[in-house]
């Protein structure tokens, strides 16, 4: 009988672990994704990264920028429609100047899994470079939501705030590539 209690517990702690690796990756892809240079290789234009990110939310997500900076700026989009729609308004339009630089730095990462649903909350940075020179360093905290669905993750909420907004130096960067080759085989 103890025996059997403890390979249960065992089972339990394993799934646990299991889940926090599959959200972590989910978490990591989701901000690859967003990167620019977009480093996944295969990667076509923004409409099949696009494609790529929304694979990554459950139909009924939420997408939203929250408290005094970021809900003005991102709002609230509900639903898979709406999200994909904040994200064509991000990537469908050509904009001048020109994002030639974005990375997402993840850190102080916090995962709990309860069953099939888990919370996860992260800050991330991520710099900005634009085709006129100017350049910002960006930071969020992250509280995400995600659901078990068909034996895969995936999130269920993004909700990030300011943290802070800093330019940068226009000479901060001295070289970045154009495309990303790193995930090519």
């Amino acid at each position: 009988m103890e025996l059997e209690k403890t390979v249960a517990e065992l089972a339990r702690r394993v799934e646990v672990l299991e889940a926090e690796a599959e959200i972590r990756r989910v978490q990591a892809r989701y901000m690859f994704l967003c990167d620019t240079p977009c480093p996944e290789f295969g990667v076509r234009d923004d409409d099949h990264r696009i494609d790529l990110i929304m694979r990554l939310y459950t139909d009924d997500a939420v997408w939203e920028g929250v408290g005094e900076y970021y809900d003005g700026q991102f709002g609230r989009a509900e639903g898979a429609a709406a999200i994909r729609a904040h994200f064509e308004a991000f990537w469908g339009q050509k904009r001048d100047p020109a994002l030639l630089l974005n990375a997402h730095y993840l850190t102080s990462e916090q995962i709990r899994v309860d069953g099939a649903e888990a919370t996860g909350q992260w800050i991330h940075v991520q710099p900005w470079l634009f085709s006129d020179g100017k350049a910002l360093l960006r930071s969020s905290r992250l509280n995400n939501a995600f659901r078990k669905e068909g034996g895969t993750w995936k999130i269920t909420r993004t909700r990030t705030e300011n943290v802070f907004i800093a330019p940068l130096a226009a000479d901060w960067v001295s070289d970045h590539p154009t495309a990303s080759v790193l995930m090519r085989p």
